[in-house]
């Protein structure tokens, strides 16, 4: 909580039985933790920062016209010509799925990402499912779970599920049916997304973890996720953090040597043994 006396929590955290705290996907900008960062130096403790993923995301404009004269006049082009070739030679129909009719989105959207992805598809392990599933159910009813398919002449083509909190609309995962691979359909079902969000008066439209190339087609904007470690003072913080520094002198050696020598180095990899046993 904002209001949350961080100073009176952080000499009771030095009660507890640790050594190390890490936070994984620490967003760019949060200031609670920022809060809490702050308050631990000034206890003494060692607090470090690591960049570890890059977000993309729109800041959403007024209109969709101010949208798309933003964007790069091929890709601008290419985008009006998929809508306009794929309107001419099908039957288009978008079809959004309220809350009374999550199950049957839901099949449509397991699906088509299957067809697109196989086995190996993120939605396609069970476990996600059922949690994607409860995860749909649990939120506000108007509105919240944003879950879209794309027929072609009554056949279901690409399929689109995000969410909506706040301001900002979430673009989770989709999947298209590869026999409409040339008529970009899973690009036009985005576009349709974006434009939705944007006349709906959201404000940010977030692709969320990772820069894959189809992301850099809307937007070159990214936010970056961080994992902060915290090391208590002592001697087992000092030995956590020698090991912290070792490791990642490892990964700049992997990463800039050659091959050769690089593998040399490997033995190096069992410094981050103790990442896992701190939290």
């Amino acid at each position: 909580m904002p209001g949350a006396d961080l100073d009176a929590l952080v000499p009771e955290l030095e009660r507890l039985p640790w050594d190390a705290v890490r936070l994984d996907n620490v967003g760019e900008h949060s200031p609670n933790v920022e809060r809490l960062c702050a308050a631990c130096e000034r206890r003494g403790w060692t607090v470090r920062r690591f960049p570890l993923s890059r977000c993309p995301y729109i800041a959403l404009p007024d209109s969709w016209a101010v949208y798309l004269s933003g964007l790069s006049a091929n890709r601008r082009h290419a985008l009006l010509r998929s809508e306009r070739m794929l309107y001419g030679a099908h039957r288009v129909t978008l079809t959004e799925y309220a809350a009374d009719r999550l199950e049957e989105g839901w099949r449509c959207l397991l699906g088509l990402h299957i067809k697109r992805w196989g086995a190996e598809g993120h939605l396609a392990m069970r476990a996600l499912t059922r949690l994607h599933g409860k995860f749909a159910s649990l939120l506000p009813p108007r509105g919240a779970v944003w879950l879209a398919s794309l027929a072609l002449d009554g056949k279901p083509a690409a399929a689109w599920y995000g969410f909506a909190v706040g301001d900002t609309v979430y673009f989770y995962n989709g999947g298209w049916d590869t026999t409409f691979r040339r008529r970009s359909v899973g690009h036009v079902l985005t576009g349709m997304m974006i434009r939705r969000a944007i006349e709906q008066r959201y404000r940010v439209f977030d692709f969320m973890r990772g820069e894959e190339p189809y992301k850099r087609i809307w937007t070159r904007v990214a936010r970056t996720c961080y994992r902060l470690l915290l090391f208590r003072p002592g001697w087992r913080g000092t030995a956590l953090r020698w090991l912290d520094w070792v490791s990642s002198w490892r990964s700049a050696l992997l990463a800039a040597w050659p091959a050769g020598l690089a593998t040399w180095f490997s033995w190096l990899s069992e410094a981050n043994w103790y990442l896992d046993v701190a939290s």
